[in-house]
């Protein structure tokens, strides 16, 4: 062979060389790619992504105290991935706001991804079926949602059951109870119905009113975990056509309590803020109520929330609480259903709903859905409260979110006679379950 003949050989073969490479640096190209690629874990970097506009929509609107927080959240998203566009419509979750969500739904104008109820405010969202599950996503993103409690979780499951929103924060109702007054009698906290017991005793015995409620105002935290204690949560959130024996031993228990001298003796006629009076100067030593009522209690320092305790028969466990998750985050189908939409759905979300975003949310207020650290600034009663919280195993609505307003009005109504054995509980419940199911 000559040796320009050689030399074009080389040349031949270098070529084939680089068209291969060439070839193969497209290949793993097309494969980082979030569009190409089926690899859900990947993460391509923003250059190699198609830009995307995410619509969006929230009730951290208005004077919402969290509006600021969302919006600071949505801020630090788009620097973090400058590919996504966030368009945002919150708005104050107001009648006109419902109808106007409601209507989008119907008619195909839906956003990507929207904060909003969880419960039956949601009926006619719901109805449209536009939701992707949580399974669903889970399936392609494993660790979608992977921060939030799972008792969160479940609280948040629409009313058919199925979960699709992931939910930031709710509320729960506990026992606070006055420790210092547990202190200087030497009694144990009431985390077990004999220490409730002892208690009520001892305190009766000094002139202390060992329970503070108002029976004719606001019984109703504890016609909630009285019959929840009986019935466990399957019991307690049925609603059945005829009254059930755990929920007539659940309020039955009006009555024994009264006898042992539990409540005010003027129960009767006081009003729910007289009550919360008697506990925070320290005449009362226990009393049911949400966490809304912590930051008005003056005395952070000795005041603790405890579970309630489990009355005799119960079929309740520990940490079985009243409390609530109405709102979420959802993604519809019209962004699943969009690969580049997708992934910036997901992300999003996770977001909102990662611990440091649930921490923001949250505030030291209420319920955390995730597992969040004391603020620094935290008061020992408002840890005691998160601490509380935070060991829920079963979380259940209260019952007016199950049945009518006039079903439930009748059931308050009815409490003073039940303590007084004028009535029976079994008569009331009959009564209240023959109005809701009309």
């Amino acid at each position: 062979m000559s040796k320009s003949n050689k030399v074009v050989s080389f040349l031949l073969a270098f070529g084939l060389v680089l068209s291969t490479l060439s070839a193969c640096s497209v290949k793993e190209a097309a494969d980082s790619s979030g569009n190409q690629t089926t690899d859900a874990t990947a993460e391509p970097t923003s250059a190699e992504q198609n830009p995307v506009t995410l619509t969006t929509a929230s009730m951290f609107g208005g004077t919402d105290a969290n509006a600021g927080n969302y919006q600071s959240i949505n801020a630090q998203f788009m620097a973090d991935y400058p590919y996504i566009t966030i368009e945002d419509d919150s708005q104050s979750a107001d009648q006109d706001w419902k109808t106007k969500i409601a209507a989008d739904f119907a008619v195909g104008n839906e956003p990507d991804v929207i904060q909003y109820f969880t419960d039956a405010n949601a009926s006619d969202v719901l109805a449209a079926h536009k939701f992707v599950t949580i399974d669903e996503i889970k399936a392609v993103y494993p660790e979608y949602a992977s921060d939030i409690l799972p008792t969160a979780l479940a609280a948040a499951a629409n009313p058919d059951g199925v979960l699709r929103a992931v939910p930031t924060t709710g509320y729960w109702e506990g026992l606070f109870c006055n420790k210092d007054l547990f202190d200087r009698y030497d009694l144990e906290l009431p985390t077990d119905w004999d220490k409730m017991v002892r208690a009520i005793q001892i305190f009766r015995e000094n002139d202390i009113i060992p329970i503070a409620v108002s029976l004719n105002n606001v019984p109703h935290y504890w016609i909630e975990f009285l019959i929840l204690s009986a019935a466990g949560p399957q019991g307690y959130t049925s609603i059945p056509d005829s009254a059930p024996e755990d929920w007539c031993r659940g309020l039955e228990m009006f009555k024994t309590l009264r006898d042992m001298g539990a409540f005010p003796d003027d129960t009767d006629t006081i009003d729910n803020d007289f009550a919360g009076e008697l506990f925070k100067n320290k005449e009362a030593a226990m009393q049911l109520d949400g966490s809304w009522y912590t930051g008005g209690i003056p005395d952070q320092r000795n005041t603790v929330v405890v579970t309630f305790p489990v009355i005799p028969e119960g079929k309740a466990q520990p940490g079985n609480m009243v409390g609530g998750i109405s709102s979420g985050f959802y993604i519809t189908k019209k962004a699943w259903e969009d690969a580049d939409k997708r992934d910036a759905a997901v992300k999003f979300i996770m977001a909102h709903t990662n611990s440091k975003s649930v921490a923001i949310y949250w505030g030291g207020n209420g319920q955390a859905a995730a597992k969040v650290e004391p603020l620094a600034d935290m008061t020992p009663l408002g840890i005691s409260g998160l601490d509380y919280s935070s060991s829920a195993t079963e979380i259940s609505t209260p019952t007016d979110s199950r049945i009518s307003q006039e079903a439930y009005n009748t059931l308050v109504a009815g409490i003073v006679d039940v303590s007084t054995g004028s009535r029976s509980g079994e008569d009331l419940l009959n009564e209240v379950l023959e109005i809701n199911n009309k």
